[in-house]
């Protein structure tokens, strides 16, 4: 059986993830913070599927997490033939001085820790020949976004990495992808401490997290390179970069933020 290690598997993409890969019988390493939650997941998971799993409670900002993670798994003899790189979060506000402990713990998670797992992994892939990593980025890595400077500059990076990996590793069998989900239904807002708008309201607007894992699972496996989930996604990453809309769609979105926060601060007063 392959076996398959999610990154922030506790709810969202990578959680419905996990049940994708465990219908088709993979057996899971489940990473996130919330040790709980990933042992709910567990327990429903192997009794309805029947398939190993294996939860390990992690600080993916940690620097030391991705080694850790690696030495535990190495240890127990598991041959990861699935990465995804799941895990990550979000900030929209002022960039400020004050926030700088968030951006570095922000960059550990959504490039650091990304990066030394697929480094460390890719490795025995490339062996034996075979495997796949699918690194989660967004939307927000086609264009600049004031407001969302150091989240939409990481999800950048994770795109351009993944994309050169996929050219690079294809010789060696090893398929890289890389999923660019629009607003979706997972508490990334709850947790980039958005407070008021309709572009940002999943449940509304956005894809729900089993949608776009069904996507992303299917279009991972045939190794398609850069995965963008819903039509106007497609439409924002095919236009987005070009010019005029990459100076047009920074200052838009400069506009927008600003009310968002403004919102969200007289909200505090009250």
């Amino acid at each position: 059986m392959k076996n398959a290690l999610i990154t922030g598997a506790s709810n969202g993409i990578g959680k419905e993830l996990a049940y994708l890969m465990a219908q088709d019988k993979v057996n899971l390493i489940l990473v996130a913070r919330s040790l709980n939650k990933l042992q709910e997941i567990a327990a429903d998971i192997k009794s309805k599927f029947g398939v190993e799993v294996e939860v390990l409670q992690f600080d993916l900002s940690d620097p030391q997490a991705a080694s850790k993670i690696f030495e535990m798994v190495t240890n127990k003899g598991i041959f990861v033939d699935v990465l995804v790189n799941n895990a990550g979060f979000g900030d929209l506000d002022k960039f400020s001085s004050k926030k700088l402990s968030k951006y570095e713990q922000m960059i550990n998670l959504n490039i650091m820790t990304l990066t030394q797992l697929t480094a460390l992994f890719v490795e025995k892939m490339k062996e034996k020949k075979s495997g796949y990593i699918l690194n989660v980025a967004s939307t927000a890595a086609f264009q600049p976004l004031p407001y969302f400077s150091v989240y939409a500059a990481t999800k950048a990076y994770v795109l351009s990495f993944s994309e050169a990996l996929h050219f690079e590793l294809k010789k060696y069998g090893v398929k890289v992808s890389a999923l660019c989900p629009g607003p979706t239904d997972t508490g990334f807002a709850q947790a980039a401490d958005i407070k008021i708008n309709a572009m940002f309201d999943e449940k509304k607007m956005g894809m729900s997290a089993q949608k776009v894992a069904q996507i992303a699972y299917k279009k991972m496996k045939k190794g398609k390179m850069t995965i963008v989930t819903g039509f106007l996604n497609k439409l924002n990453a095919y236009f987005s970069p070009k010019m005029p809309a990459r100076c047009l769609v920074p200052k838009l979105m400069e506009k927008e933020f600003s009310k968002m926060i403004s919102s969200n601060e007289n909200l505090e007063k009250k």
